[in-house]
């Protein structure tokens, strides 16, 4: 029996754990694959306060390692069910049953995908989600960057310094990313944009060949050459283990605001896994304290 049980070890939860460990609870993780979320693929933060192109895996080692300092157990389990709407908690796993007086969920958000024809059949084979991690396998080649948010600009500039040609594919003349991250985009030479765009398909014979994209405008089709396909266009959570107790979106995300409550007591909501307008690691660390103090003050009445 814990006080605490954060479920994920991104950033949110390590946060969590840090902050209610130092509030005098006891704290488990429960984390199905490994601690760090997607920070880890990130090649340079520029936006964290105080630590400009930190590093995101340095970034989430110091994390870990300043949770485990401070004592926190951290299980590496897939979650297979959860009853969370009484006053004991049980979190069901592969290896047994994990019970605590209250729950924080930081699950966080996979890659959303585009749902076309070719995306899955060729992943890991010229369609990939991190510019981080598999820019180094198109040194040379021609790429594409789908999307137009901070994460598809920061992968068009990576790229850039590796490969023969980068194509941006955004479906708005419109970008969510930051000013100074798209203007460093665009001074790059290899980089070309293709906006008010859709890509209706992803083709090749033994590889990625080429991508076909059409104009949202006039409807023409454009096929573009490419060695590879990097899809940038956010993410999407995976709660449904917590639904019908727990309340979502339409889109999946937990209904709860910047006070991390969601409708059960006792359970708790941290990161990019909740309903909120910004998601950056930022907010994910200001969640993780907010929840854990939240959690602390439930605890206490």
């Amino acid at each position: 029996m814990n006080d605490l049980i954060i479920i994920g070890a991104g950033t949110a939860g390590l946060t969590a754990a840090i902050y209610g460990v130092r509030a005098g609870l006891s704290v488990k993780i429960i984390e199905k694959a490994v601690y760090g979320g997607q920070i880890i693929n990130t090649l340079s933060i520029e936006n964290y306060p105080g630590m400009p192109g930190v590093n995101g895996a340095d970034f989430a080692v110091a994390l870990y390692n300043q949770a485990k300092s401070l004592g926190v157990e951290i299980l590496y389990e897939k979650i297979e069910s959860a009853a969370l709407s009484d006053d004991i908690k049980s979190i069901v796993t592969s290896s047994g049953i994990h019970q605590a007086r209250a729950v924080i969920i930081a699950t966080g958000a996979a890659p959303r995908k585009l749902g076309i024809p070719g995306e899955d059949k060729w992943i890991g084979r010229g369609v990939a989600f991190c510019a981080t991690c598999d820019a180094p396998l198109y040194k040379g080649k021609n790429v594409a960057v789908v999307g137009g948010g901070n994460v598809a600009i920061s992968d068009a500039v990576i790229l850039s310094g590796l490969c023969r040609a980068v194509t941006v594919i955004h479906r708005s003349s419109k970008f969510e990313s930051e000013q100074m991250q798209l203007e460093q985009a665009r001074a790059k030479d290899n980089v070309r944009f293709v906006t008010d765009a859709i890509v209706k398909e992803i083709a090749g014979d033994k590889k990625v060949e080429k991508i076909i994209a059409e104009s949202r405008l006039s409807g023409q089709v454009e096929e573009i050459q490419v060695d590879g396909v990097f899809i940038a266009i956010g993410a999407e959570p995976d709660n449904a283990l917590f639904a019908p107790e727990i309340y979502l979106d339409k889109r999946g995300y937990i209904v709860a605001g910047e006070d991390c409550l969601t409708n059960v007591p006792g359970v708790f909501a941290a990161g990019d896994t909740r309903t909120k307008k910004i998601r950056q690691i930022v907010t994910a660390t200001a969640d993780g304290s907010v929840s854990a103090l939240a959690a602390k003050e439930y605890l206490s009445v």
